[in-house]
């Protein structure tokens, strides 16, 4: 064979091999989680779900090769399967509890993300301003004690209002939810009566009412309606056009919520957030405070069995928590506040695969 036969063979084999090695890599040296295409797979609260499907349209045009899908399914369900490591990720409004935790076969670490509201929607023709309704109102009405709409405790909140005289119907979540939990919460802390025979969860016993699946399911249940008052998060209220009341908060002003009436709720409740970030800032103290506030969480596994999994996952929560912060005021969420970002920037550092740190 002549010497520049010899030469093609030899450079026909080394173009071979190289795209061997390229394919390789494309496909994360055969793990499907190195350099090339990741998968994560994410499921719990339905509360942020308008903004989680939001960053992961946006995450996805700057990183194609991460494929990012979340379940609305509750945070009752995203705790479940994070719990039984059949998602990557879960998402819950309330803090998991120290049980769950203990139950779970790792150390899970919160990531607060954006904060939210929980409000009070109705569905009742003829009123056009919004309703008010003090602690003990809301209380009593989920608890079945107030039951038409003209109720003098209803009406002693809204002077003026020609309320009627029809029966209301109670829409509350059917499936396990942080929603849920934010809202009995609250409950249990304006009311001895609510936290004695029904108590905060993401399930409780509910007195009275038709249930819905999600916050999607809540307020589909109230628009199609009459006479029927629940709770959502505030996005879903406004995306559909749902009118939210103003409730009194602990300072006894009727608070409207809204984005800065969220923040203010945090700022009250910022020298009680302690190391591990789960905290309740329900009922809060500050006087421009929105009562039903609430932070919600992605949770994670503190050590990561997958190192290319985890890097994708904490580089996509390093993101959110900066860049992903930008879309929150749109969709109704209140940026978390600049202190806090810090302090999740260090619980996103802490998360390690095999002892090694994964965010460089």
């Amino acid at each position: 064979m002549s010497v520049s036969k010899r030469s093609l063979k030899l450079v026909a084999w080394m173009v071979v091999l190289l795209l061997g090695f390229v394919a390789l890599a494309c496909n994360g040296g055969g793990t499907g989680s190195g350099a090339g295409s990741v998968s994560l797979q994410g499921a719990g609260a339905t509360f942020p779900n308008p903004l989680y499907q939001k960053w992961l349209s946006e995450y996805g045009k700057l990183h194609p090769n991460v494929k990012i899908d979340y379940q609305s399914i509750g945070s009752g369900g995203g705790v479940q399967q994070l719990k039984g490591q059949t998602v990557d990720f879960g998402a819950s409004d309330s803090p998991m509890k120290d049980e769950d935790l203990k139950a779970a076969p790792g150390e899970i670490v919160h990531i607060p993300t954006v904060l939210g509201a929980v409000v009070i929607t109705y569905n009742l023709t003829g009123i056009n301003q919004p309703l008010r309704f003090s602690p003990e109102v809301v209380a009593d009405i989920f608890l079945g004690k107030i039951k038409k709409w003209n109720d003098p405790k209803i009406a002693a909140d809204n002077s003026g209002v020609n309320l009627p005289t029809t029966d209301i119907t109670v829409v509350h979540r059917s499936d396990g939810s942080g929603t849920s939990a934010v809202f009995t919460d609250y409950l249990s802390k304006v009311s001895p009566e609510w936290k004695e025979k029904v108590g905060a969860g993401t399930s409780p016993s509910w007195p009275v009412g038709l249930g819905g699946k999600g916050n999607e399911g809540v307020t589909g249940q109230v628009k199609s309606t009459p006479n029927t008052l629940g709770y959502i998060e505030l996005a879903y209220a406004v995306q559909n056009k749902l009118p939210v009341a103003e409730i009194k908060n602990a300072s006894g002003t009727f608070i409207t919520p809204s984005i800065d009436t969220v923040k203010a709720a945090a700022a009250a409740s910022a020298a009680n957030m302690p190391d591990d970030l789960r905290i309740s800032i329900t009922n809060a103290a500050g006087p421009q405070a929105y009562p039903i506030s609430s932070y919600t969480y992605i949770l994670v596994y503190k050590n990561q069995k997958d190192a290319g999994k985890g890097k994708a996952l904490v580089d996509f929560l390093w993101w959110g928590i900066h860049d992903g912060e930008g879309f929150a005021k749109d969709l109704q969420y209140a940026p978390l506040p600049d202190d806090i970002v810090k302090r999740a920037e260090a619980k996103i550092n802490s998360v390690t695969a095999n002892g090694a740190t994964l965010r460089q």
